[in-house]
């Protein structure tokens, strides 16, 4: 058969509830508390899926209005640019054809100026006047036009040379001039384009473009802001369902059913956080089980002595048998037995605390362990034991920082248990060794041993195993909980080995350095 082994307890432990920081929930003065179930009534505040919704939609809004704002100033600029310089093209197209015509009449023909401003397909949105070097008006297109209420007739014109019905824009802006030049560079006069109804070269098919472009713009920004709303409303179910899965795990934990588990795994955030739930969850149903477990173990302990001193008393009350010293030293015994069980629980208590002192002072682990042995050697010898001690260390010393009254009692613990349950004519070594850092003390028996399913509840407050419960020599069932807690204060571990019927070896690694160990432990701490 394999012997079954367990290591339980760390170097890095946590610190102790009498080092919280002064001023923590722990330690707070009030003595005021509260507490509430949880409500079956629906939030009147927005829901998470929603709230996520809504900033989704905010986020596309956003992104349109900024966009809408960047076309308004940089777009806009490049669109007017675009239709001066269609206008300044038109211009130079017609000025060449004028300066042709010009230089066919020998001069300038007003019929010929119409039928070059005509034949060169400008749109009708464009109004254009043709002014000579003497700056008179030859053609402008709105004489033909209605201008309020009488049509102005072609060469009708004002004194200063401007004709009485023209539409030019004042705004020098609005209107595209070029000059029209012969062969030789001589400037013959000016051509003039602008837009009907617009302060800036813009036709109504440019007009309609830009309507067009902007509302094109905003149809995809509210396009965009649907889209948002959709993913939104996915993308927020998808991580709200996680959420609402830990939700209704946790009300059913804290409705008392601890089997509860969200189920939820994975590599990101959200899965992380389901694991981590769901081991809480097991380590919380764990804890409970164990306290149930512990309120029954504490009532059988306590029962069976003031069962036994009740009876006791009774008959002796009542007659039955004599109140004398054989009877009064049964009861005496069974008190003794309550004390020591009491006691025990009380160190327990103190050390998991923090409220025992924990004074650890340079000290021969050798030195220490062999006087335990010493002292033991009559108490073995009267139960048919053989207790021997091996020493392993080259100097035959070994010096560590530790609290010489709290490992006392965790090797006698040990060697308490090896007396119990080792058969007469056994054999109990305790041994002392140098391990790295460490200095490892172990005790070994060869008495009944521990099945590898018990191993993990070895440390267990008043866990015994079936075979040991029915030995009359079975202990109180705290002294290896005692001696895990003294271990954890020291910031070492301790691992069993045992196989059924062959023996159980527990061996107890402490750093030597307790300085160093706690600066260790602090760093780790700070990372949790």
């Amino acid at each position: 058969m394999v012997p079954a082994k367990l290591i339980i307890g760390k170097r890095v432990r946590a610190d102790r509830a009498s080092e919280r920081e002064p001023g923590s929930s722990a330690t707070s003065d009030s003595a005021r508390a509260s507490w509430k179930t949880l409500s079956n009534r629906k939030s009147r505040h927005m829901s998470y899926r929603g709230r996520m919704t809504i900033m989704f939609a905010l986020v596309a809004g956003i992104t349109a209005v900024i966009l809408v704002g960047v076309l308004g100033v940089t777009w806009e600029a490049q669109f007017l640019s675009y239709t001066r310089s269609n206008m300044e093209r038109y211009a130079s197209s017609v000025a060449d054809t004028l300066a042709d015509a010009y230089t066919a009449e020998k001069g300038w023909d007003a019929d010929s100026v119409e039928r070059t401003v005509q034949a060169a397909s400008i749109s009708s949105d464009v109004g254009v006047q043709v002014i000579d070097d003497d700056n008179v008006i030859i053609y402008d297109d709105t004489w033909a036009r209605n201008t309020g209420n009488h049509t102005v007739e072609h060469g009708e014109a004002e004194s200063g040379g401007s004709a009485s019905s023209s539409v030019v824009p004042a705004n020098a802006d609005a209107v595209v001039s070029y000059e029209v030049k012969l062969a030789d560079g001589t400037v013959i006069g000016t051509v003039k384009l602008w837009a009907f109804g617009s302060e800036a070269l813009i036709t109504k098919g440019d007009a309609a473009f830009r309507k067009s472009s902007y509302g094109a713009v905003a149809t995809a920004g509210i396009v965009a802001v649907m889209l948002a709303c959709i993913m939104g409303v996915l993308v927020s179910t998808k991580l709200a369902k996680p959420i609402k899965s830990i939700t209704s795990t946790a009300a059913q934990i804290r409705s008392g059913d601890l089997t509860a588990r969200t189920g939820i795994t994975g590599d990101d955030e959200i899965g992380q956080l389901g694991e981590t739930f769901d081991d809480m969850a097991t380590s919380l149903e764990r804890d409970l089980k164990l306290e149930h477990r512990l309120t029954g173990d504490v009532a059988h302990e306590l029962r069976t002595p003031l069962m036994a001193m009740l009876a006791t008393v009774e008959a002796m009350q009542d007659g039955v048998l004599p109140a004398d010293e054989e009877h009064l030293e049964t009861v005496a015994s069974e008190v003794r037995r309550l004390s020591r069980l009491v006691a025990a629980m009380l160190q327990l208590s103190r050390i998991e605390n923090g409220t025992t002192p924990f004074k650890p002072e340079k000290t021969d682990v050798v030195g220490l362990v062999r006087s335990i042995v010493t002292s033991q050697e009559q108490l073995f010898a009267d139960r048919g034991l053989r207790l021997r001690m091996d020493v392993k260390t080259p100097r035959k010393e070994l010096y560590c920082d530790i609290d010489r009254d709290m490992i006392r009692q965790a090797v006698i613990n040990l060697m308490s248990n090896a007396l119990r349950y080792t058969p007469d004519g056994g054999w109990v070594v305790v041994s002392v060794e140098q391990d790295g850092r460490d200095a490892v003390i172990a005790v070994s028996d060869t008495g009944i041993g521990i099945a590898k399913e018990d191993l993990a509840r070895v440390f267990s407050r008043f866990w015994r195993s079936d075979a040991s419960r029915e030995r009359e020599s079975g202990g109180l069932g705290v002294g290896l909980s005692v001696t895990k807690e003294i271990i954890d204060r020291h910031h070492g571990y301790i691992a069993v080995e045992s196989e059924l019927n062959h023996g159980t070896k527990f061996t107890l690694h402490i750093p030597r350095d307790q300085g160093k160990s706690q600066s260790q432990s602090q760093p780790a701490q700070d990372a949790k």
